[in-house]
């Protein structure tokens, strides 16, 4: 079923979505899309159901056909302060305030949303499979957020982060069972199953 450009055609429509909600280590991630009505892309889905060599391919062309994207993260120290549901929306909000151009209406993908901002919205749950703007957000965020953790793998490389992105593989976990936490792990989350917690 092909997703939807909009939910309305007579406003200005900005796609949100968040990554990283259920990682072990980094920032949580989001970003915001404002498509035109009348684009269209078959390809652009959510972004867990793409291939990594299809979401590189996708986000230069979400980029230069978007009328306005941005990129927002909460911190791990935020995370652990205001749990990881507020630093999501956290996110969200950080990404919508840097749209070049202030959207009508937001299209978050959830069942929950609240900010600081005066914008109408619609919580759309499994949003990121239904509507093209969300669809395009969680490219975008997975994206950058997949790269961020790439790069902090060569700093910190006994946990996987190159191939998990700071998921709680085996791999990963095997890691801070061996070497500890990490100053990118957030403290506020069960790094390790109980039977081999440590003294974290």
């Amino acid at each position: 079923m092909p997703l939807l450009p909009y939910l309305e055609a007579d406003r200005v429509e900005a796609g949100c979505d968040e990554v990283g909600r259920g990682c072990l280590a980094g920032p949580v991630v989001a970003a915001a899309v404002i498509l035109p009505t009348d684009y269209h892309n078959p390809w652009i889905n959510d972004s867990k159901k793409l291939k990594k060599s299809n979401r590189e391919e996708l986000i230069e062309e979400i980029k230069y056909k978007s009328i306005a994207w941005a990129i927002g993260e909460a911190s791990v120290a935020e995370i652990d302060q205001i749990n990881i549901l507020n630093a999501s929306f956290l996110a969200m909000e950080r990404a919508i305030g840097q749209l070049k151009i202030q959207p009508d209406h937001l299209l978050i993908d959830g069942n929950r949303w609240k900010s600081n901002l005066d914008i109408d919205y619609t919580c759309v749950i499994k949003g990121d499979g239904k509507l093209t703007s969300i669809a395009a957000a969680s490219i975008l965020a997975k994206v950058y957020r997949d790269r961020l953790m790439e790069d902090l793998a060569e700093e910190f490389p006994h946990y996987g982060w190159e191939r998990n992105v700071g998921y709680p593989t085996p791999a990963h976990r095997q890691g801070i069972q061996q070497y500890g936490k990490t100053i990118w792990h957030r403290s506020s989350f069960r790094l390790l199953p109980k039977q081999l917690d440590l003294d974290l």
